[in-house]
């Protein structure tokens, strides 16, 4: 049976995973852009590992900011990608945060399964 994807907040700005609310990529960006940069976290959290695994902390070092930029092209960190001003409630746990209610709902109608 295939994994159920990670509900997202109604206006499609944050997924839940591990109760926390994570920024979802950018959906203003084309499949093509997108998809670079998913390759480019991809490989750079393949870096990360190799650089854990061979203890070798510069190569980590420049695979982490690698990772961050990757992040900050697909709008999943950085500045926002919305334009009304709302602020961004990454990391916070959605019952903490402006979706409380929706998440109480959310919760309700599918249990607590994130």
């Amino acid at each position: 049976m295939p994994k159920a994807p990670f509900p997202h907040t109604p206006d499609g700005r944050y997924f839940v995973a591990k109760n926390r609310l994570w920024r979802a990529t950018n959906p203003s960006l084309d499949e093509d852009e997108e998809q670079t940069h998913v390759n480019a976290l991809m490989k750079a959290r393949r870096a990360v590992k190799t650089a854990k695994d061979q203890e070798d902390d510069e190569a980590l070092r420049k695979a982490r900011s690698d990772v961050q930029k990757a992040k900050v092209a697909l709008g999943e960190r950085g500045p926002v990608w919305w334009h009304d001003g709302a602020p961004d409630e990454n990391e916070r746990a959605p019952e903490n945060s402006s979706y409380a209610e929706w998440w109480r709902e959310y919760q309700k109608r599918h249990g607590d399964k994130t």
